[in-house]
């Protein structure tokens, strides 16, 4: 049976394993992981990834270390985009 692991777990072949790791174990080694709660419970809804500095109140785009918040373009530039009307990529 195929289970993704919700913690890191090492096998009994002494296999190490990370969390989020796609796993092929049986009913009985499942059950005990269960217990353990070391295996996610795959019916519920797959969780998002939240990065430390995450505030779900925040807006939700993305800005990066070099974004500039006073910045009146919206769109990303690259460096290959047309000039707009001050002649800027």
């Amino acid at each position: 049976m195929l289970v993704r692991l919700a913690l890191a777990w090492t096998d009994p072949f002494g296999v190490p394993h990370g969390a989020g790791e796609l796993v092929d174990i049986d009913a009985v080694t499942l059950a005990e992981l269960e217990e353990q709660g070391v295996v996610m419970n795959m019916t519920d809804p797959t969780p998002t990834w939240t990065s430390p500095t995450s505030d779900p109140e925040a807006d939700p785009t993305w800005t990066s270390p070099t974004s500039d918040p006073d910045n009146e373009k919206d769109d990303w530039t690259s460096p290959t985009s047309e000039p707009d009307d001050d002649g800027n990529a």
